[in-house]
């Protein structure tokens, strides 16, 4: 599986981990870097310091290349920034933002940026930009979506018309399949959020994970549209949300039943009535906690499967 993905980031497998918010520590972030995979450690739910501390651990973890995922509405983003500067982060993948701002001055440093996408339209700017590589993910991903709402087969071969950069594949991927399914589409490596947050290395909480293991099909939402749509797992507070919004609930009416907090009560904490539950399509086949190295292994062999079969069938 080697390609342009695996050349830029230093890496066995085109498979990143997604950096998630309450999900993505250092003992996740290792993990996938050991077993060959490019680990993110996922700044978005962390203060500047408690990010340094993860960024030491994980450097300590893993002699292998690792990354930090940065939304780049972050409020302390210049503190941010100066941390993956000064501790020597190889990798930085930036999303919810204008690329331009960030990737020149990261560039400079001698770290790689890749920048996640949810149209054609932003590729072409993050190429711009000068961006590294660039994460096409669909509106089957957990959390936080574009507001197109275009779906992981559809926006792939778009972006891939759109430009020639390294293209990373995200929203709806949790098997081998899903990866060479990707692949046929134009992508060169992919980005899995959901299947990672669910393993024994997540840093999510163990109800969460035993909670999301019970799911089905149609049991996540893309909710909260009039904000930031966002994709959220069946609870009462996504009952809440839809309800409000069917009621014609204005933008301040939602911000406040948001409120602060419900993303770390729900997916660090374990509360699920009140908080935030955030989880792609693909959770609905998601049956068992397992670790990271056998979700690779699994993912590998899958992969390699499904291209024989296609060769035996052409």
């Amino acid at each position: 599986m080697s390609n342009r993905i695996t050349t830029l980031f230093g890496i066995q497998y085109p498979i990143i981990s997604g950096g998630m918010v309450w999900c993505s520590g250092w003992r996740l972030a290792s993990a996938v870097s050991n077993a060959g995979g490019l680990g993110l450690i996922g700044a978005g739910s962390m203060h500047p310091e408690t990010l340094r501390e993860h960024i030491v651990k994980c450097k300590a973890a893993t002699d292998k290349p690792f990354g930090v995922n940065v939304p780049l509405l972050y409020p302390e983003i210049d503190t941010i920034m100066r941390i993956i500067i000064e501790e020597k982060v190889p990798i930085v993948f930036t999303s919810a933002g204008n690329p331009k701002t960030w990737t020149p001055v990261l560039k400079e440093k001698g770290i790689k940026v890749a920048h996640v996408v949810s149209s054609s339209k932003f590729a072409r700017k993050c190429e711009e930009a000068g961006v590294d590589a660039i994460v096409a993910e669909g509106f089957e991903a957990g959390g936080h979506n574009g507001r197109e709402e275009t779906t992981t087969m559809c926006l792939i071969p778009a972006v891939r018309t759109a430009t020639q950069l390294p293209l990373i594949a995200a929203g709806g991927i949790g098997s081998g399949a899903a990866i060479a399914a990707s692949m046929a589409l134009g992508a060169e490596g992919v980005q899995i959020g959901t299947l990672f947050a669910l393993s024994a290395e997540s840093s999510a909480h163990e109800d969460f994970k035993q909670y999301s293991l019970q799911l089905q099909e149609g049991d996540t939402r893309l909710a909260l549209k009039q904000l930031s749509p966002t994709r959220l797992v069946k609870s009462k507070f996504l009952d809440q949300v839809l309800a409000a919004e069917t009621a014609g609930a204005s933008m301040e009416e939602l911000k406040a039943l948001l409120g602060k907090g419900r993303a770390k009560k729900g997916m660090f904490e374990g509360n699920l009535e009140e908080g935030e539950l955030e989880l792609g399509q693909i959770v609905s086949s998601i049956r068992s906690i397992k670790n990271v190295e056998d979700i690779m292994k699994d993912l590998v062999e899958g992969y390699q499967t499904a291209i024989a079969q296609l060769t035996r069938t052409l």
